[in-house]
């Protein structure tokens, strides 16, 4: 199961006690993927169709718990997946279907069924548990999230765009910062820093789906943080060989044209240390010496002898050597 599908199972099976987070969420989800469809008699009905069995569920119990009203459920195989089902549900009665839509505040009283749009009213999500609601309902019916192994994307695609700004506003309710984008026709509202992903599945109460996304990212940063480590190690490493094969080759050319014997104690003594251990750090050269030296004091040694090397080949270039 992918981690987007183990989040609208968690969720799918959160039913809020209050009532009116029910209708919030129930709206949600119908003005997602609900539609008002007319039969043979010219008569409107509530059709929901799904493959998300999950969303199914929810669907069929906020209904019956918030509307007190008994459907049913039909099962059947998906033309798009070959394991999968489809899911449909549908309210016929007509005073039915009008007690919804109005409870849901999908149309209001006095309104024609015909003039419906599927856009509930702001009324809806007054409250602020009625907004983790309604976030909770528009993603377990149009949205996903990333493997969080392989990075940090939530989303939730939305027909309209007025629909697509009323769930930005709501998520940004709780200072996440949700945009907007087209995609294919669609209106996708998106996020993409994996802390307010965490943040957003704490707003839709997905605690479960939550602490494993952030034992993920602790893992993925602990990871990050040693590989950065390694790497930058490595690099040290790598600098600190070149700077001893340079000075060994800056030591050889002093040796050659002036000789040791004829340079002062010190750069004489550092550098047969350097020749003799090509591999020692400078810290590891300063405590060789007799006293001991530091770091500064080595480097300091060491430039001088690689000045006078640069010097000989600046006179060879010119034909003084």
């Amino acid at each position: 199961m992918s981690f987007s599908s183990e989040v609208k199972e968690e969720i799918g099976k959160n039913i809020s006690p209050a009532r009116h987070c029910q209708i919030a969420e129930l709206a949600a989800v119908l003005s997602a993927c609900g539609r008002l469809k007319q039969n043979e008699n010219g008569e409107h009905f509530l059709h929901f169709q799904t493959e998300n069995e999950a969303l199914a569920r929810k669907c069929f119990t906020l209904l019956k718990k918030t509307f007190n009203i008994d459907v049913v459920m039909k099962t059947g195989k998906s033309p798009y997946l070959k394991k999968g089902n489809i899911y449909v549900i549908e309210v016929s009665d007509q005073e039915k279907v009008r007690k919804v839509l109005q409870g849901t505040k999908l149309v209001d009283e006095g309104s024609r069924m015909s003039e419906l749009t599927m856009f509930s009213k702001p009324i809806v999500t007054q409250k602020v548990c009625c907004k983790r609601a309604f976030i909770r309902g528009a993603f377990l019916a149009a949205g996903s999230i990333s493997d969080p192994e392989k990075g940090y994307h939530f989303e939730i695609v939305c027909a309209e765009r007025r629909k697509a700004e009323q769930i930005q506003g709501l998520i940004q309710c709780f200072d996440i910062d949700a945009k907007i984008v087209v995609r294919n026709k669609s209106h996708v509202v998106y996020v993409k820093e994996g802390a307010q992903i965490v943040e957003l599945l704490a707003v839709m109460e997905a605690n479960v789906s939550l602490m494993n996304l952030e034992n993920i990212r602790i893992v993925k940063e602990m990871r990050n943080s040693v590989n950065r480590k390694v790497n930058c190690e490595t690099a040290n490493i790598h600098k600190t060989v070149n700077a001893a094969v340079r000075q060994v080759e800056d030591i050889r050319l002093v040796e050659e044209k002036i000789g040791l014997e004829n340079l002062n104690e010190g750069l004489a003594e550092i550098a047969e240390l350097r020749l003799k251990y090509p591999e020692a750090t400078l810290k590891e050269l300063g405590m060789m010496l007799c006293p001991q030296v530091g770091k500064s004091g080595v480097n300091h040694r060491l430039r001088k002898l690689s000045e006078l090397a640069k010097d000989l080949r600046r006179r060879k270039e010119e034909n003084l050597l």
